[in-house]
């Protein structure tokens, strides 16, 4: 029987005893969905619907939530709304982009025709962030100004057009009753539906959601709204999660603010180091000291089986992975879908059987191009030094391929990720590597700051026994 701390229980009781609309900020480890389900237990009689944003994590909850409550995904309560709405049973085609896309870029001439990767990505960033073209009738969440304005590089004319004609042919086949992913979301909150009434609606993650998401819980929360989540661990603002979400959520629902603060995963040490973010952030009475310690040099064959090396950027994590490799280290890259997009552009330089050399000036001539139309410089610079890593292992460009491909396919005991990929993750052990790349020198807003000290934030609270700071240039034999 877990004993709630202070903050639990006041928060319970609001929940039991009050109708207020509820904003928990949860900091790590703060045993959020132990406290979700003290909630749950504590009002009784009604039903209630938990939001998770994935199947898994649904499940799990659906496994420690009592009988009454409905755990769903946002995009299972999309896809039956939709339903209903269209009188038609849906059919979900995952690749009905795919389709649509082929079809559209087939006229194209091969000189002026858009990367079919790069046009996929953006129909769906498209109806993530609730674009409609404006020839539809139907009025999105943001104009086509604003919506092509926030792509890394400046799209051309064909590009809008082509993205454009898709959204508008797979609007279409959703009405029809053929939807992807996206659609599930996207069609009944901009489109119509009568969303599922629920007396109480549970939000967990709060602070990721995205403007299509709080456009959603806009007509799916009637009655009252519990929301959970860590302000500070906002850091996809790059994918389209809402700048400041938790607290526009307070403002559009008139939330009360709460609060859970003692840590049960990280020792003493490191929520003291976490301090300079999170001031309030503290532990429970029985919690170890733990110990943060920052490395001058590390041996390979130092590092313990289990940990996590986790750095702000990929090219370190890759550069040192090849390195434990040769060092007879399993590893592995933890979510590395960064990998496929690396590799698509070591194909486009030329040849497989150019040299290292002429890899190397043409991997400069593709930063050149890229820089000149990008609008955030700081991706360009980390794919380029992530590019520079593979061409540095062998004599020619089909060499740089194949030990990329290879690295990207290892699985060993070791697990090297970047921050971003480390949200909702733990391990006894961390290294933080290179800790001076945060703030990146690509910081042009204090929201950029912001997402910065996040990232650090979230990193080095992943530690429960040791986190390590260490640079890789002092990792060796």
């Amino acid at each position: 029987m877990i004993t709630p701390t202070p903050e639990q229980t006041a928060i319970v009781e609001a929940a039991r005893t009050t109708t207020d609309n509820l904003l928990i900020s949860a900091y790590a480890g703060a045993a959020k969905t132990s406290t979700l389900v003290m909630i749950t237990e504590a009002i009784k009689g009604i039903p209630i619907l938990s939001l998770a944003f994935n199947k898994k994590i649904a499940v799990e909850m659906e496994k420690r939530l009592p009988s009454y409550c409905s755990c769903k995904t946002l995009n299972s309560i999309g896809h039956t709304t939709w339903g209903t709405a269209i009188g038609k049973r849906l059919t979900l085609d995952f690749k009905k982009t795919f389709n649509l896309v082929s079809e559209e870029i087939k006229d194209f001439d091969r000189d002026e025709r858009p990367d079919f990767g790069d046009v996929m990505k953006a129909v769906s960033r498209a109806k993530a962030a609730g674009y409609i073209p404006d020839s539809n009738g139907t009025r999105g969440l943001i104009t086509e100004e604003e919506f092509f304005d926030s792509f890394e590089e400046e799209p051309d004319r064909h590009f809008r057009n082509l993205v454009n004609r898709v959204l508008l042919r797979s609007i279409r086949a959703a009405y029809a009753g053929n939807i992807d992913f996206d659609d599930q979301i996207y069609m009944p909150t901009l489109f119509g539906g009568s969303f599922p009434r629920f007396p109480l609606v549970l939000v967990d993650e709060a602070q990721d959601l995205s403007p299509l998401n709080h456009a959603m819980l806009k007509k799916l929360v009637t009655k009252r709204l519990i929301a959970v989540g860590d302000p500070y661990q906002s850091i996809y603002g790059f994918r389209g999660a809402v700048q400041s979400g938790m607290e526009k959520l307070r403002d559009t629902f008139s939330m009360k603010d709460m609060k859970l603060s003692v840590s049960f995963r990280c020792p003493r040490s490191i929520i003291r180091r976490a301090w300079s973010r999170v001031p309030d952030m503290r532990w429970p009475e029985w919690a170890v000291e733990g110990s943060v310690v920052d490395l001058p040099t590390l041996s390979y064959a130092d590092i313990e089986d289990g940990a996590a090396i986790i750095c702000r950027n990929n090219a370190p994590l890759f550069s040192l992975g090849f390195r434990l490799i040769a060092n007879g280290r399993g590893i592995q890259l933890v979510g590395a879908d960064i990998g496929p997009g690396l590799v698509k552009i070591l194909r486009k330089l030329g040849p497989e059987s150019m040299t290292q050399e002429e890899a190397t000036i043409a991997l400069h001539k593709w930063k050149t191009e890229a820089l000149r139309k990008a609008k955030s410089p700081g991706t360009v610079e980390d794919k380029e030094e992530c590019l520079a890593i593979f061409i540095a292992q062998g004599p020619t460009l089909s060499a740089a391929i194949a030990y990329a491909e290879h690295l990207f396919k290892q699985s060993g005991p070791i697990q090297l990720l970047s921050g971003h990929k480390s949200k909702g993750l733990e391990w006894d052990y961390v290294y933080h590597l290179d800790p001076w790349r945060i703030p990146s020198r690509f910081v042009f807003s204090e929201s950029d700051m912001e997402q910065e000290l996040n990232v650090r934030y979230v990193i080095e609270t992943r530690a429960k026994k040791t986190l390590y700071l260490v640079n890789a240039e002092t990792i060796n034999e």
